[in-house]
């Protein structure tokens, strides 16, 4: 009976996907022949329509999760260079004036090689690295000492541990390896008491709110530095360790509010907690390579630009690093989130569309963004974001706003000095994207933390609605004040 029910929920959930998918490709068709007058676009060309109707696509299976998030970054890459570039179909280039500016195929494929996905790359291969050779255990023992055995402090110590390695290390495998550290000690609790739900919430809010810290916590954070440092287009400069050097501050007092909040709901009834996370390091030549490779990376990270090294270069440190003294094998570059660094390269393939077929410069001549209040832009962009952060990738998201953002941004001008310029509104986007954590689905690190058992639906909800809304408030107000510091 249970095997029948649940073939009948697969079978009515394929359906469902297959309905999304016939919708989207309905919809998508209908907006790549419309007629071109209809879209109010002054000198829209038919290429442009083109990559109009692509992102509406990437919209439509981002939101209904038709096919995997990844696979919509793949599809995008294909329609683009299959219908889009100079090496698509012939009965589909036409000529440059009758049809538009062709995108350059090399420049699509190029997005998944792009100087940012080396800097994902790396903080990957830091990762694996740190988890084969027990680094990350020994950090983790090392960090923890200083917070001793009461209860609140005990929280607050995982809280900032899961934080702090989530600024190098994936969310994901950071709030798998701290959950796992916890196991032991929850046997040390009582069962009915709320020192579990508060330890257990601690590991996805960190690992959340800890991500904003660096360019590589996020693929939210990668798609805004990218846009700020392409030297095509805002070409801002803002090294690593300048991110960090606010960005960081920020996180640390977003989890001390998010620490209060978790204590709040859920108050120990035991007041001492006995540690003993478990594993150990291996005592080899390898884990010194890894320990130094790792402490000089993140201080080339920091410091880089002083140097003339910049971020995206460093990241090749630890990748020729690994490989070159046999620390990562070929079989270690399976455990790479290669889903993650597709949905980053699809997101930048639909910026480059934007720009490179002059869609961009177009919408920003037709449609007044100037008279557009910077406030409201920011807010509104921001709210949305975290709205639709909390039923979709986080990823998906900030891969649709930003090109939008970007060009709603280039259109504003001047205007946007009073909340401190472009970087203020994308940098918001990558914050919020980061706040949204109220349900089982917003992120991994959640979906991971409520698969434990330990925790409900509602405790998830209460806490990381109360949570996401108090970070983003301060997130903005702080992104406006460090935007008008022009230090940013």
């Amino acid at each position: 009976m249970a095997e029948n029910v649940k073939k009948t929920l697969t079978g009515d959930f394929s359906k469902k996907k297959m309905l999304m998918f016939a919708v989207t490709a309905i919809i998508t068709l209908i907006v790549w022949n419309l007629p071109i007058d209809s879209f109010g676009i002054d000198g829209l060309t038919v290429v442009q329509q083109r990559v109009i109707a692509v992102f509406m696509m990437a919209v439509l299976l981002w939101l209904t999760e038709a096919i995997p998030a990844w696979a919509t970054s793949v599809t995008i890459i294909f329609v683009l260079l299959f219908c889009v570039s100079n090496s698509s179909f012939k009965f589909l280039q036409g000529s440059e004036g009758e049809y538009g500016q062709l995108l350059d195929s090399v420049g699509i494929m190029a997005c998944f090689a792009d100087p940012t996905i080396i800097l994902f790359l790396g903080g990957f291969i830091l990762a694996i690295a740190a988890t084969k050779s027990g680094l990350d255990v020994l950090m983790a023992k090392t960090m923890i000492k200083p917070f001793g055995k009461k209860s609140e402090n005990v929280l607050l110590g995982f809280m900032l541990i899961t934080g702090i390695f989530s600024m190098f290390i994936s969310n994901t495998a950071t709030a798998a390896m701290m959950l796992t550290f916890l196991t032991p000690v929850f046997k040390a609790l009582p069962a009915n008491g709320k020192g579990r739900i508060a330890l257990t919430m601690a590991i996805p809010i960190g690992a959340n709110l800890g991500g904003m810290g660096t360019p590589i916590g996020t693929p939210p954070n990668a798609f805004a530095y990218k846009v700020l440092n392409d030297p095509a287009g805002l070409d801002m400069g803002i090294s690593f360790g300048q991110w960090m050097m606010f960005m960081a501050p920020l996180v640390i007092i977003m989890l001390l509010i998010s620490w209060f909040v978790i204590l709040k709901f859920f108050p120990f009834t035991k007041k001492t907690i006995e540690l003993n996370i478990e594993g150990s390091v291996q005592h080899n030549w390898r884990t010194v390579v890894v320990a130094v490779t790792f402490a000089l990376t993140i201080l080339l990270w920091v410091f880089g630009k002083q140097l003339g090294v910049n971020a995206n270069t460093t990241a090749m440190l630890p990748i020729a690093v690994f490989a070159f003294t046999g620390v990562i094998t070929a079989h270690d570059l399976k455990d790479i989130d290669w889903a993650v660094i597709w949905m980053v390269a699809g997101g930048f393939a639909l910026g480059l569309a934007m720009n490179g077929t002059g869609l961009a410069n177009n919408a920003v001549k037709s449609i007044p963004f100037d008279s557009l209040s910077p406030i409201v832009v920011l807010i509104v962009s921001c709210l949305v974001c975290y709205a639709l952060s909390n039923f979709i990738s986080n990823t998906a998201t900030a891969a649709l706003l930003i090109p939008i953002l970007t060009v709603v941004c280039s259109g504003m001008g001047d205007s946007l000095g009073l909340i401190g310029g472009t970087s203020t509104v994308l940098i918001g986007i990558a914050v919020a994207a980061s706040c949204a954590m109220a349900l089982p689905i917003s992120t991994p690190p959640n979906a991971i933390a409520y698969s434990t058992g330990l925790i409900q639906q509602k405790d998830m909800a209460k806490t990381g609605l109360t949570v996401g809304i108090i970070s983003l408030v301060i997130g903005i107000i702080a992104l406006v004040f460090i935007g008008k510091m022009g230090v940013l």
